[in-house]
């Protein structure tokens, strides 16, 4: 074969590739935005965000200077209730085409699994990116307005929070992000188990269950390796603004760290698919 064929047959498989690729994300859009409650839990995650930050914003009090307290932090609270319900729907999003028999017209349609599962990390991360954005910034602005009632005001070293503030639009962005990588967690996990329930229980308890092991664990140095590889712990470092030297991990090695989790479970899953039958 001469290097002029060559260079055609790979033109053709790329071409051949795109061209899959572009069937699967729109029928993976298709069946999102079709999904009775998809749109239902893009929309719980949002309020619950942005409710969970409000009501954190409005307990917390900074009554002199000094106080110790991460303002950003504290308004973006919500951002570890709102997760759950992002791993519900990534958890849904492919699971439920196991429960319907869904996946094996899927598969008929795009043969190559890994179209398949690209398609739907793309879809769900671009949602979760919208929407994780607008909790974000809903959360930052409401608690602009709140805090300082409670205190948290420029005579008490608190600037009211804007995205100009370098840490503050760190933590903002970050927070997205951390969203966007729960939900590719969830997709993986679910890809792997291919069953709704075992697939929120797992995730969940790696997010909810590694801080309460730490909290047990009496060895200061095992709380603190358990903390720097905690994906909820160390991902959520990524929104800190004050005493960052006290974090177990610095904010965007913690978001690495949940990188780390959610590649793994995207790559375990894209074995099992490429292994299983459907």
């Amino acid at each position: 074969m001469n290097l002029r064929s060559g260079a055609r047959l790979t033109s053709t498989a790329d071409g051949a590739w795109r061209g899959d690729f572009g069937r699967a994300l729109h029928a993976e859009w298709t069946k999102l935005r079709t999904a009775g409650d998809m749109g239902s839990l893009l929309l719980l995650a949002v309020v619950l965000t942005v409710a969970v930050g409000c009501g954190t914003a409005k307990a917390v009090k900074c009554p002199d200077a000094g106080c110790g307290q991460d303002a950003v932090k504290l308004a973006l609270t919500g951002v570890t209730v709102g997760q759950a319900v992002i791993a519900v729907l990534a958890a849904a999003a492919v699971s439920g085409e196991y429960s319907t028999g869904m996946i094996r017209t899927t598969l008929t349609a795009v043969p190559s699994r890994l179209t398949v599962l690209t398609a739907k990390a793309t879809v769900l991360t671009t949602v979760v990116l919208a929407s994780g954005t607008a909790a974000v910034l809903a959360s930052l602005l409401a608690g602009r307005h709140i805090l300082p009632g409670n205190g948290f005001t420029e005579a008490h070293g608190y600037p009211p929070l804007s995205l100009t503030d370098g840490p503050t639009l760190r933590a903002a962005v970050g927070s997205v992000l951390y969203l966007a990588l729960i939900a590719l967690l969830g997709l993986g996990v679910a890809t792997a188990v291919r069953e709704t329930a075992t697939a929120i229980g797992i995730v969940l308890g790696l997010l909810y269950l590694f801080p309460v092991v730490t909290q047990v664990v009496n060895d200061p140095q095992w709380q603190h390796h358990l903390q720097k590889i905690s994906p909820m712990t160390a991902g959520l470092a990524v929104q800190a603004t004050v005493h960052l030297h006290e974090l177990p991990v610095g904010p965007w090695a913690g978001l690495g760290v949940l990188t780390a989790w959610a590649a793994a479970a995207l790559l375990a899953s894209s074995l099992l698919l490429h292994r299983r039958d459907a």
